[in-house]
């Protein structure tokens, strides 16, 4: 069977999901995929675990995370190894596993090209936060930065108002749990996708009008989901909070980890159905 679609994922709380996530469905059966510094923490159902594998054998699938490429790494997802995933929200490409410098640096040249740097937005961040309710400031991949905040305790308005000034400044912020994420406009998961998508179709792995399908749960996936010819996203998390929908859009019936294989069966459902013998 020829392969004509392409599958573009986010992982946490779309593929994996820690214990905080998982909205009720503690007695499902499932297995650990990531473990941190000796302790467990993102899992997958069983069910998923099996699905995503068979996708995986069956199709182009990119795993596609704001993670660093350290924190993508630790994660033994079903279906490696991968020949493309994107990391660092679309800043990074693996090929094979290797970061491919040639995207990296087209991605600096349009960062420095079209925006403030790094430096001058971590700077301008810092001075507007306080340990009162920001419990980590970090920078990730020398590309975005992210506070890791007590929710409760976030100034109202704060979010607003920093997105305004960074939106003059070529950057955006968005909140997404205890994370709040400050980010360059050209690091972007859609750009990142299109761009595998483009090297697939060259070397001639995908023809010419293969379709897209995506997941994500989150704002910084929304361009994702909204580039691909058609997408889904589960029933909880920062999209669902802002009642995001699209033309092209699916909602999952489910939330939490059941989200996981709920997606997975369909992206199964969109791949083509072999041509009888």
């Amino acid at each position: 069977m020829a392969v004509t679609a392409l599958f573009a994922t986010d992982l946490d709380r779309t593929m994996i999901f820690s214990r905080n996530a998982f909205h009720g469905a503690e007695s499902v059966e499932k297995e650990c995929v990531e473990y941190y510094e000796g302790e467990p923490l993102s899992y997958m159902t069983t069910t998923a675990i099996a699905r995503l594998r068979e996708l995986a054998a069956n199709a182009p699938v990119i795993p596609t995370t704001t993670r660093t490429i350290e924190q993508f790494q630790r994660i033994e997802l079903p279906g490696a190894p991968w020949r493309f995933a994107i990391t660092s929200n679309g800043g990074n490409i693996l090929v094979d596993g290797i970061p491919d410098p040639a995207w990296r640096l087209s991605i600096d040249d349009q960062v420095n090209a079209t925006g403030a740097t790094l430096a001058s937005v971590g700077a301008e961040l810092r001075s507007r936060i306080s340990d009162s309710w920001v419990t980590k400031y970090r920078e990730a991949d020398e590309l975005f930065c992210y506070l890791v905040v007590r929710p409760e305790a976030v100034p109202a308005g704060f979010l607003a108002e920093w997105d305004n000034w960074c939106r003059a400044n070529g950057w955006s912020a968005s909140q997404q749990g205890r994370k709040i994420y400050t980010m360059p406009d050209a690091v972007c998961k859609s750009l990142a996708v299109a761009e595998v998508r483009r090297r697939l179709t060259e070397s001639g792995e995908l023809p010419d009008g293969a379709r897209l399908f995506a997941a994500g749960d989150g704002a910084l996936d929304a361009k994702m989901l909204e580039s691909a010819d058609a997408a889904i996203r589960p029933r909880h998390g920062e999209l669902e909070e802002l009642a995001y929908t699209a033309p092209n859009l699916t909602v999952t019936t489910a939330a939490g980890i059941l989200a996981g294989a709920e997606i997975l069966d369909w992206f199964h459902a969109a791949l083509p159905v072999a041509d009888p013998v």
